[in-house]
């Protein structure tokens, strides 16, 4: 397994003119092992640029800051804490809850389109 760390991927990358290491490019294979998801998952995403990406011709590639704002793109948070609810007991089932007003719909079949079946043809 890979791991994209942006210490690492600087040790062995060649240099701008002014001194400044380039970014390490990592192809789609390298960001799904990490994220543990397909390749085709990245590559559909980056498609239709709902993830950041780089463009080198016809390739998908990525950096670590992609991969790091991919995975801040996909995180989710609760709504809400967790509301601590008293104890249940194990004969008490919790039962949902109705407004008294509100009607119960119940579905009903419709009756069959015989005419679509007729034999008499």
């Amino acid at each position: 397994m890979h791991r994209l760390s942006p210490t690492t991927a600087t040790a062995h990358l060649p240099h701008t003119p002014s001194g400044t290491p380039l970014p390490r490019l990592y192809r789609p294979e390298e960001i799904a092992e990490a994220l543990g998801c397909s390749a085709w998952w990245v590559k559909d995403r980056a498609r239709r640029s709902l993830i950041p990406h780089t463009r080198v011709g016809r390739a998908y590639r990525f950096t670590a800051d992609h991969l790091a704002e991919i995975v801040r793109l996909h995180e989710e948070t609760p709504a809400r804490p967790a509301p601590s609810s008293p104890a249940v007991s194990r004969d008490e089932s919790p039962q949902p809850r109705r407004h008294p007003t509100t009607p119960v719909n119940r579905l009903r079949a419709r009756p069959p389109r015989r005419a679509q079946y007729d034999a008499t043809a």
